[in-house]
């Protein structure tokens, strides 16, 4: 009822899922992942214990292909099952059980792999390994780019609901306290991956960091449309404002919408708030 890409990135050490399904709050069930362990989507009948099982096993040295071999020999119902799992290493593995509805398959290549059950048909799949074999960039963009051109090929055979997804790497979540570094789930949309991917973009904003060619000094122009755009907002509440009351605004409107991870030294801004606050 469900397509997946599992993916890894050997350069940021960053390892993920991204996942559509007609089913409702699909995130809460497919993906899994720990930094330094690995990925697993877990889909058709889903058997959740397949994640922790199988991020423990490669937690403890076991590939991919090791681990799913252990899961499915103790599994009853493995005909019904179907994942796919990047290890520790990037190497992946995927398994389509022989009662999994049409069409339903899965590919593997370098540091993915992808797999659906009730497509339209095995375009999907290929679609997805095609998107992510030829994609550069952030391990996520590579995902959700890859999960929507499979969706472009034909998706799930019954239509869209949910989607998710979910990036580890270590000490990458909020405030470096956990692995998490993209945890995004859309429960119950008509379009769940155009909305996945506006929420992605909206998490960037909010906490990628700035980059160096966004910083500029707050002068000139830029001071004056600054000022302009606080006083809109109603941040600044004179007619005019000296430096401090402008840097007073800037850091009360910074904290208000959570951009602490773009704030600056004093003098400065990133270019990409200024551009947000043209769009509020």
């Amino acid at each position: 009822m469900t397509y997946s890409i599992v993916g890894y990135d050997p350069k940021e050490k960053e390892w993920g899922i991204a996942v559509q399904s007609k089913f409702l709050g699909v995130g809460a069930v497919v993906p899994w992942a720990k930094a330094g362990a690995g990925a697993v989507a877990t889909q058709s009948y889903a058997n959740t214990a397949y994640g922790p099982q199988a991020l423990a096993a490669m937690e403890n040295g076991k590939s991919a292909e090791e681990t799913l071999n252990d899961l499915l020999s103790v599994d009853p119902d493995r005909e019904m099952r179907q994942v796919g799992i990047i290890d520790a290493n990037g190497n992946p593995a995927t398994f389509t059980g022989s009662e999994c509805y049409d069409w339903a398959g899965g590919i593997t290549g370098s540091h993915f792999a992808a797999q659906g059950n009730i497509l339209v048909d095995k375009r999907t799949v290929q679609a997805m390994a095609d998107d992510f074999s030829n994609s550069k960039g952030p391990l996520a963009e590579r995902l959700l780019h890859a999960l929507n051109a499979g969706q472009e090929a034909g998706g799930d055979s019954r239509g869209q609901q949910s989607a998710a997804i979910l990036v580890v790497k270590e000490q990458g979540g909020y405030g470096g306290f956990n692995d998490r570094f993209v945890d995004l789930r859309v429960e119950d949309h008509p379009e769940p991956i155009t909305e996945l991917i506006r929420i992605y973009n909206l998490h960037q904003l909010y906490f990628a960091p700035s980059k160096a060619e966004n910083i500029v000094k707050i002068e000139g122009d830029i001071k004056s449309e600054l000022t302009q755009q606080l006083r809109r907002l109603n941040y600044i509440k004179e007619d005019t404002a000296n430096d401090e009351q402008l840097y007073k605004a800037l850091t009360a409107y910074l904290h208000t919408e959570n951009f602490e991870g773009r704030e600056q030294p004093e003098g400065q801004l990133d270019l990409e708030v200024l551009a947000f606050m043209r769009k509020s």
